[in-house]
């Protein structure tokens, strides 16, 4: 079973740098990468930027926000989670979902720090290749460019849709015959005591399907 994303533990640890609603160093690391979003966001270009929020946070501002990071670092860099997030804030208005304007900008850069979406294909292709008959696979997601991978991958391996991801084994997904069943054909959702009870869980996405004994 795969939990995709940061942990609650993650977020809630403002030294990691990943949370707008603590002030903390401008790290996002999860692992042992190089890049950190105080690098990135000090030195990438404001066209790169703007990709990166719109790409990885499908951030309709993206280009007005790259452009207010670009002006503030030319005068001091930035440092703190804090600092950045007030940055966005200035630029993007809250709108009526109540979500903080600095989330998708937070999501977008945490993700090009650690390749999320990249690890994530390659994480599924060697789970599912491991898998004997009867053994499931089963993945939760937590935002759209997640699931969209998730359901893409699991849609190949069951026979639904044609062609294979790059990351795919060779014999895995190009079969005639599929060697997994879908075990969820829409995903399954938190209901509302499990919202309430964990409010982070209101946009999780749960999808899996089983090996098949071909």
């Amino acid at each position: 079973m795969f939990d995709l994303g940061v942990s609650s533990y993650q977020i809630d640890d403002a030294v990691r740098g990943f949370s707008f609603r603590q002030d903390g160093p401008l790290n996002m690391q999860m692992g042992s990468s190089d890049m950190t979003a105080e690098r990135l966001v000090n030195n990438v270009p404001e066209s790169e930027l703007a990709d990166i929020l719109y790409e990885f946070g499908e951030e309709k501002a993206s280009r007005r926000i790259a452009k207010a990071i670009v002006e503030r670092r030319r005068e001091q860099k930035f440092t703190t989670t804090a600092d950045l997030a007030n940055v966005i804030r200035s630029v993007v208005r809250p709108d009526k979902s109540g979500i903080d304007p600095a989330t998708r900008s937070f999501q977008a850069l945490r993700i090009a720090v650690n390749d999320e979406l990249g690890d994530i294909e390659a994480a599924l292709s060697q789970a599912a290749s491991m898998l004997a008959p009867g053994g499931r696979l089963v993945v939760v997601s937590f935002h759209s460019l997640e699931d969209r991978i998730v359901k893409r991958f699991f849609a190949q391996a069951s026979g639904r849709v044609p062609g294979a991801s790059r990351h795919a084994p060779l014999g895995l997904l190009a079969q005639e015959k599929p060697k997994f069943c879908l075990l969820t054909g829409s995903p399954v959702l938190a209901g509302t005591l499990e919202t309430r009870a964990n409010p982070r869980a209101r946009s999780a996405k749960l999808r899996g399907m089983e090996r098949l004994a071909v």
